[in-house]
């Protein structure tokens, strides 16, 4: 039995997950690929931390390259994070015809269209499984399980941290800064959770998922996000009154020769199955022409899913290299390299049924100055909730539309905000049905 060397870039969390699954599951995975796969060098700025793992002190080193330029190491794994040197890692690995493994989900939804040209034109293997949904094998499903299918529909709670406050928030009432300071508290965000709780992160995981789904980079500055720092306990009182939860919703849409492509928060129905995945669990949604609604869940996050995540894909390049391909799976599953990005549809031209919560002063004639607006905005109300007692000093008043185009939304909340009568900017928040 033959040996296949790894060099691994980053040793934090995910990079100690990594290497804890290589030397536990060590006789599994060499029964697996045929070979032994040994962790040949492992590079970080700090390699005096004890990661509660024991590596020999040797193979241990603080610069990148002498792993990316060891010609005995076969496959490099990036694990530092960031676009920066991840990126000059990567694309120095790749040239000198290294296989990548990553969990690097920033750096390939904004400059993937660079890293997946340079992986095609030299052969090389890459691969990301851990880019999205930590543990839940969802890319390779989208790239190898459903490449028999035309992919109508993404849908995904792809960000723990988000998941587990508005469940806090559900669950026990908390209000937005008490669920994000628990978060914090249990480790299960950053301190301070921005790129969590503005949308960015799962924006960056759906970015992944499209490319691989539609075999073209997207460009990440063309997928509307928002985030949930706005939502209080109120709304999801409201939306549940209504039949709704709320949650952080990832979609796309095949919308022929457009992708429709968003992340915001959004009412799904209480018997819908997103209603239902609840704390730091990840979720996705996928339907196919064919093979209809396939569903992925798990955990999104931590060291030993991220790890394992890592490791399948470690796997899956040793087996090649085992076998002696010459010229690996494409980095998003097409056998010709699309150089120019996927059209992606404006937020501005979706139609949708909305929630709106209006902030009201105690006066008669509230409800019709604001029915008003909408109405000469071709905004028709399905419901309202009308609340005698006062929230924060305001009178609450919540509707549900019928379908609206995004378009007339922004146009009427733009008018309706300027109302004397109103103590607050409205809160929208699209309701998905499907």
């Amino acid at each position: 039995m033959g040996y296949i060397n790894v060099g691994i870039i980053g040793f934090g969390t995910v990079g100690a997950g990594t290497v804890e699954i290589l030397q536990k599951n060590r006789q599994t995975i060499s029964s697996r690929v045929g070979s032994e796969i040994m962790v040949k060098n492992i590079a970080d700025l700090d390699i005096k931390s004890d990661r509660g793992i024991s590596v020999d002190p040797s193979i241990l080193t603080t610069d990148a390259l002498d792993i990316i330029n060891d010609p005995e190491i076969d496959i490099v794994v990036e694990l530092i994070g960031g676009v920066g040197k991840a990126k000059e890692y990567i694309l120095a690995a790749i040239d000198k015809g290294k296989h990548i493994v990553t969990a690097n989900k920033a750096l390939l939804a904004e400059h993937g269209k660079e890293i997946y040209q340079a992986a095609d034109e030299k052969g090389t293997g890459l691969a990301f499984e851990a880019g999205v949904g930590g543990g839940i094998p969802v890319i390779r499903a989208l790239r190898e399980g459903l490449a028999a299918n035309n992919i109508k529909i993404i849908m995904g709670i792809l960000n723990g941290t988000s998941n587990y406050i508005l469940t806090r928030m559900a669950q026990s009432g908390l209000a937005y800064g008490e669920a994000v300071r628990e978060a914090i508290a249990l480790g299960y965000a950053e301190d301070p959770p921005d790129l969590d709780v503005d949308g960015t992160d799962a924006a960056h995981k759906l970015a992944l998922l499209i490319s691989v789904a539609y075999g073209a980079p997207v460009s990440f500055d063309n997928i509307y996000r928002e985030g949930i720092d706005r939502l209080t306990p109120e709304d999801i009182r409201f939306a549940a009154e209504f039949g709704y939860s709320l949650k952080l919703l990832a979609l796309a849409r095949d919308l022929g020769g457009k992708v429709e492509a968003r992340v915001h928060p959004a009412m799904v129905p209480l018997d819908h199955i997103m209603a239902n995945v609840n704390d730091v669990y990840n979720a996705v949604y996928i339907e196919g022409d064919f093979v209809g609604q396939t569903l992925y869940y798990g955990l999104g996050a931590g060291r030993k899913p991220a790890g394992s995540a890592v490791v399948s894909d470690i796997i899956a390049l040793a087996r090649e290299i085992q076998n002696g391909v010459r010229t690996f799976i494409p980095p998003l599953g097409y056998a010709r390299f699309k150089k120019t990005y996927i059209p992606i549809q404006s937020i501005d031209s979706l139609t949708s049924e909305y929630y709106f919560r209006f902030s009201a002063v105690d006066k008669p004639g509230v409800l019709s100055r604001i029915a008003g607006i909408l109405g000469d905005n071709m905004i028709s109300i399905a419901s309202v909730i009308q609340k005698e007692r006062k929230v924060n000093g305001s009178v609450p008043i919540v509707m549900l539309t019928h379908e609206a185009r995004e378009k007339d939304v922004s146009k009427a909340l733009k008018l309706i905000d300027r109302l004397d009568v109103l103590t607050d900017k409205t809160m929208m928040i699209r309701v998905e049905e499907a």
